[in-house]
């Protein structure tokens, strides 16, 4: 499955500030939130809706409606909780549930501390969030420990893709579909996505 990159004014506008190294926690918290509207808007492209009955103002009518709880979104900590704000303007009633995944910086490969889901994650659309999507490491590693769990309907949100990244997951998980609001140029020799905008996880919480 090809990745689904999207393709605004409005998206490349936040994404030139949310980059800028003068950026505070701040303003970049809000830019990270307001990209995820974007990104779940896309992902919600192909959502289910049930018909419902309501009474407007002026008369009962037929209307289209999601069913929340079909939805669980997946953040991968810890950077994957700063998008969580921008899912539940969207979609408040979600459910959510957390992957703790580290990277080891010698391998560069994800190491589990934390998993808890919510009850019945087999038969719901599980969305798995994460900012940056640089070796692809954590993100593979969050979707097969899903699948183990009997989750069959999978999507991957990130704000800024590396194509090594991209590959990869595709070649392991092709049947996930990733979107992305930007593909950048390549990984640097530790890993980092360039030219990226630094440690999202650090950025978000100020811890540097």
């Amino acid at each position: 499955m090809e990745p689904i990159k999207l393709n605004h004014p409005l998206i490349e506008h936040k994404l030139a500030i949310l980059r800028d190294k003068r950026t505070g926690t701040k303003e970049f918290r809000e830019l990270i939130s307001e990209i995820t509207l974007f990104l779940c808007y896309e992902a919600m492209k192909d959502a289910k809706l049930k018909e419902v009955e309501i009474e407007t103002p002026i008369t009962k009518t037929k209307a289209k409606m999601l069913d929340e709880n079909d939805y669980v979104f997946v953040p991968i900590l810890r950077a994957g909780t700063g998008m969580i704000d921008g899912i539940v303007k969207m979609i408040p009633n979600a459910k959510i549930g957390h992957i703790g995944l580290y990277r080891n910086e010698e391998t560069l490969k994800p190491v589990r501390y934390y998993y808890k889901m919510p009850k019945g994650i087999e038969d719901k659309q599980v969305i798995i969030i994460d900012p940056m999507l640089a070796t692809g490491g954590s993100g593979i590693d969050a979707i097969t420990l899903l699948k183990e769990d009997g989750v069959k309907n999978l999507k991957f949100l990130s704000i800024i893709a590396a194509p090594e990244g991209l590959k990869k997951m595709q070649e392991v998980h092709p049947d996930v579909q990733i979107y992305c609001a930007t593909i950048d140029e390549h990984l640097n020799d530790v890993g980092y996505i360039v030219p990226g905008l630094g440690d999202a996880g650090d950025r978000i919480f100020g811890t540097k």
